[in-house]
């Protein structure tokens, strides 16, 4: 399976909090619910089919307990991803849970970086991180990641949790798709392809 990173970021790079201002006040961030502002009906399409590409869905145990609690009480017959967040088969990755109750579940114990990838190497189509953003920082500088989904709002946060602050390696990025909502959204598609490229700029000659 390809390991998806799908994630919500502000201009700045934040990505604490962008659903309501309850949902993540750690760290005393009281910017929550940046990204409601900037919905519309491309951004619950785009985001409805990426969903749509999942075989399972990867977490960490803080996102894993909210989702948990969360989605199971949706029960709008028309939301276009409730019912796939419900059934997907998911992984949590913790050394704290024995189990969890949001079926179905699997608990990975032990180092995320060799329990991801053992679970990588099986038949699939993608497996997808949605918020966690710690777990997925990690992975992404273990080499992990496959693709990288952001959807970036036109607004800059100041502080919060950045989804890149401090990855352990550098990190080359392909663009593969981009696009743009009436409300200024940015939704981004990006390949990992190893380490970031360098290189000597050499004048105008380097663009010929």
């Amino acid at each position: 399976m390809k390991i998806v990173l799908t994630e919500f970021v502000t201009l700045d790079g934040v990505s604490q909090g962008p659903g309501s201002p309850t949902e993540d006040t750690s760290g005393g961030f009281a910017l929550g619910g940046w990204l409601v502002p900037y919905l519309d009906e491309v951004f619950v399409r785009r985001t409805s089919e990426w969903l749509g590409l999942a075989d399972g869905l990867l977490l960490g145990r803080r996102t894993y307990e909210a989702f948990a609690r969360d989605w199971p009480q949706i029960t709008d017959p028309d939301d276009p991803f409730t019912k796939r967040m419900n059934s997907l088969p998911k992984y949590v990755v913790t050394n704290t849970l024995t189990e969890g109750g949001w079926h179905p579940t699997t608990v990975l114990h032990g180092d995320p970086v060799h329990s991801v990838g053992e679970l990588r190497a099986q038949p699939g189509r993608e497996l997808q991180i949605h918020g966690s953003a710690r777990l997925g920082k990690a992975l992404l500088s273990a080499g992990l990641v496959d693709t990288l989904r952001l959807v970036m709002a036109p607004t800059v946060a100041g502080s919060g949790r950045r989804l890149l602050d401090h990855p352990n390696a550098s990190v080359g990025l392909r663009l593969v798709h981009h696009e743009a909502t009436a409300k200024g959204l940015l939704l981004l598609e990006y390949e990992h392809v190893g380490t970031a490229p360098t290189a000597q700029y050499e004048g105008a000659t380097a663009f010929v």
